[in-house]
């Protein structure tokens, strides 16, 4: 420490310097001391001293199948070569060390090459490069009894997953329903199928509500009571009472065995736009153009909860057992569910950019799924995780029905209606109906849209006064795509 005060020079102990440059050496280049070796170096067989740590830290991940070992210390001057002590040795690479597991006997292979994919392992943490159990590419996984598949050794490219094939639906009936005016409104803009699958309902802007044969398609009954479009039916599966909305601000219980209106909701300040039945609980939930839902006592008729948040109006609502209970979309873009014990918002989600109009739960999945201009999206209970994007349909989704088959379709507001995959979001089928001899393009809109309780028919009421009924073609088989090698 004083060497420099004394004049005269202090002999240097050869074991003190030892032990003081290892000392040095483990603490200032521990962490480089067993660098790969620059490829120009190997083929010189001695390193060159000049160059910087950056040199050899950017080199390893380019090819590290060598390194240095040996008790040297890190180089620090100009034209030193490696000691005699040094070693260079060459690292295994991935394809031998796959190779070696290859040719092991059956009885060997899953306990050597794991101790192989070790020892690799521990060479590229040795090395510098990051931490990991094997380098990439050695997957020990693809093991079996009689050793290592050939087809998992080469990496997959990323590929999109397959969709499942369903078969594709064809118009089975067509009826003209007896609306009475030839412009578009007076046509139907809403659907319900009761539950024991023998009639179903409409809504229409003529208003009235019309009960249809589901077999014979033909009409059984008209109930009239509205003085407005009529905007949301539905059949209740515990009671004989069907519920209607409308845009007259009114919301209607009808007792199906006297055809005639028992109660009425009064609360909302503007047209009701769409209404849903709780599955297990006595509850009735409406949205309306005043940007509220509302639920509702069934048998009480008092209102439970006013649900406040929506900055414009809410066009769709649907409820299932399971937190959260309600699901709301807006015209305000977003998409809200709901605590109906509380009656406050649980998660709001924004990622659309335009009108919400549409909302369908999964009848078996823990999902839902939401349509609108720029996209219909997925979604995954209970937080409302986005799973995926179903992009193709350009137009204003009005409706959309799923199925048990995993069956996604959206009609929309240009006539257009599009068959998707749920799991995958393919697009497997397009269909667009011809418009009405003497009726304008623009009235081939698509209203409403569902399927019957045994979901093998699709029931739409569109804007120009047809209810059309499709089912799957019995005849289609999928026939797989012909590969022609040149």
């Amino acid at each position: 420490m004083f060497v420099a005060d004394n004049a005269k020079s202090i002999p240097i102990d050869d074991e003190s310097h030892k032990l003081k440059m290892s000392v040095k050496l483990r603490t200032e280049y521990g962490p480089v001391l067993h660098m790969p070796a620059p490829k120009e170096t190997r083929d010189k067989g001695h390193l060159a001293i000049g160059d910087s740590y950056d040199h050899y830290v950017t080199g390893q991940g380019l090819d590290s199948e060598y390194m240095i070992t040996g008790t040297h210390p890190y180089p620090s001057g100009p034209g030193l070569a490696l000691t005699a002590d040094t070693q260079i040795q060459r690292m295994p690479s991935e394809s031998a060390a796959q190779s070696l597991a290859l040719a092991l006997p059956p009885s060997q292979s899953r306990l050597d090459a794991q101790r192989t994919a070790a020892s690799v392992g521990d060479i590229y943490r040795q090395a510098g490069i990051p931490e990991r159990s094997q380098p990439p590419g050695l997957s020990m996984g693809s093991m079996e009894s009689g050793g290592m598949k050939n087809s998992a050794l080469a990496k997959k490219a990323p590929t999109m997953p397959k969709p499942q094939w369903h078969p594709p639906w064809k118009l089975y009936r067509k009826q003209i329903s007896s609306y009475i005016s030839p412009t578009k409104r007076k046509t139907g803009r809403c659907l319900a199928v009761e539950p024991g699958n023998q009639w179903f309902v409409t809504g229409s802007a003529d208003r009235t509500i019309k009960i249809w044969d589901l077999a014979s398609g033909k009409l059984k009954l008209s109930l009239t009571g509205h003085i407005s479009t009529v905007r949301g039916v539905i059949v209740s599966t515990r009671s004989p009472y069907l519920f209607s909305c409308g845009e007259d601000k009114q919301v209607k219980c009808w007792d199906l065995e006297y055809n005639k209106v028992i109660r009425h909701y009064h609360g909302h300040l503007s047209a009701v736009y769409g209404l849903d039945l709780h599955p297990t609980i006595d509850v009735l939930v409406t949205c309306s153009r005043d940007s509220t839902a509302r639920i509702w006592d069934i048998r009480t008729k008092a209102g439970v909860h006013t649900l406040v948040g929506h900055t414009n109006a809410v066009a769709t609502v649907r409820c299932q057992a399971a937190e959260p209970q309600i699901i709301t979309g807006s015209h305000d873009t977003t998409i809200r569910l709901w605590d109906m014990v509380g009656g406050k918002t649980r998660v709001t989600l924004t990622n659309h950019k335009k009108s919400v109009r549409a909302v369908v739960l999964h009848p078996r999945q823990y999902t839902f799924a939401s349509g609108s201009p720029d996209n219909i999206k997925q979604w995954k209970f209970p937080d409302g995780n986005f799973i995926q994007n179903l992009s193709g349909h350009n137009a204003i989704i009005n409706t959309l029905a799923v199925n048990s088959d995993g069956v996604l379709v959206s009609g929309a507001d240009n006539g257009t209606m599009h068959l998707w995959d749920w799991r995958t979001g393919y697009n497997f089928q397009r269909i667009h109906a011809a418009v009405q001899p003497g009726s304008l393009d623009s009235e081939s809109g698509i209203f409403a849209c569902t399927f019957d309780q045994s979901e093998s028919r699709l029931i739409t009421a569109e804007a120009d006064k047809t209810i059309k009924v499709y089912r799957e073609d019995d005849t289609a088989f999928w026939k797989p795509p012909v590969i022609v090698l040149v």
